[in-house]
């Protein structure tokens, strides 16, 4: 029998369900739920889409003013990978754990990301979409900077595709 309210009327009973139960019970099933383990997969995948655009957007920039290619490659290779060891290998296992902790059989397609998460991203994207709209920085030097930022996230996603295929993959009946 369902929780809340539970009246005798006649031979029947009615229950009045709160209007906040029955809110949870709609959202539970219209919920994009999936189990943990692809959840990381997600969480990989998004970290390699953004990763992998930015990368793409420099080495294509930096491919076409073609003199001392190599240097620059190798700064923005070494710039990211300095990043990653700083920053982003905290960053990214943080998501893992955080991905592993959530008590949920099968949470919601979208929490690979925290709120702090989806905030540092979107802060991200439109930072991004502000310098290059009002040209604030040269073009070359922003180019560097995407190959830079690439190249951590695709560490992190690769970090996040090992953790995916570490996964039980059969923990729990529903999982």
């Amino acid at each position: 029998m369902d929780s809340g309210l539970v009246l005798l009327s006649g031979k029947r009973y009615i229950t009045l369900m709160s209007a906040s139960l029955r809110s949870k019970r709609i959202i539970q099933r219209l919920k994009p739920g999936i189990p943990k383990r692809y959840l990381l997969l997600v969480a990989a995948l998004v970290w390699t889409f953004a990763g992998g655009m930015l990368f793409g957007k420099g080495a294509i920039y930096l491919s076409s003013h073609g003199d001392r290619l190599f240097l620059r490659f190798a700064v923005a290779l070494a710039g990211g990978l300095g990043f990653f060891m700083l920053l982003f290998s905290k960053i990214s296992l943080k998501h893992i754990t955080r991905i592993h902790a959530i008590d949920i059989v099968r949470p919601c397609l979208f929490s690979f990301f925290d709120l702090k998460g989806y905030v540092m991203m979107g802060s991200m994207i439109a930072g991004g979409a502000l310098l290059r709209k009002f040209e604030l920085v040269d073009p070359l030097l922003r180019a560097k900077f995407y190959a830079c930022m690439g190249t951590p996230l695709l560490l992190s996603a690769a970090r996040i595709y090992y953790a995916w295929a570490r996964y039980p993959r059969f923990v729990g009946a529903n999982e």
